[in-house]
């Protein structure tokens, strides 16, 4: 119904958060609009809220693991290649697309409006405390603003990103008996 449904980035970008990405370094895409009265009756439509939240993230590490397991199989298995310049080159933006997806999956399960982890942390809280998040989630925005524009969110998101990515390389290692 919003025809969105296809590969076209144009359709997927919202101008304002587009010329902050430029400008600022921050931005955002445009919303999906989602129907929780379509999710099927097996989950409340809280849970349905949270599943599709968490879906983002989860896609993220998803594909970090896949990329780690390309990066792992390319040094057992083409060494000649990756000590050339196109293979290192290669396994250099495998690196990047790896460390991407962890960041962007972390910080997206930060639990404060707007990311996802709000709406995955709310499923789990108790009626009171949903009650108190609905009514000071324009708090919660100022907050994400400040944590993001002042640079705190580096400090939350790299120590989180260092040890999940090492430990996600230690693990394809062992998977393909890489000496790391």
């Amino acid at each position: 119904m919003q025809g969105r449904l296809n590969l076209n980035p144009l359709s997927h970008i919202d101008p304002i958060g587009f010329v902050l990405l430029l400008f600022v370094g921050f931005g955002w895409g445009r919303p999906v609009a989602i129907n929780p009265r379509n999710f099927s009756r097996k989950y409340s439509q809280e849970a349905g809220e949270a599943i599709v939240a968490a879906a983002g993230p989860i896609m993220n590490f998803l594909l970090a693991i896949v990329l780690m397991l390309i990066y792992c199989a390319l040094f057992k298995f083409g060494t000649s290649f990756v000590v050339g310049t196109i293979g290192g080159i290669i396994t250099l933006m495998l690196q990047y697309a790896i460390i991407m997806n962890l960041g962007l999956g972390i910080f997206n399960l930060i639990p404060l409006p707007p990311l996802d982890g709000s709406k995955v942390l709310r499923n789990f809280l108790p009626y009171n405390a949903k009650q108190w998040l609905y009514e000071h989630e324009q708090i919660f925005y100022i907050v994400f603003l400040i944590i993001w524009v002042t640079g705190i969110s580096g400090y939350i998101i790299s120590p989180i990103l260092n040890f999940t990515y090492s430990g996600l390389i230690k693990i394809g290692a062992a998977i393909f008996g890489l000496a790391i």
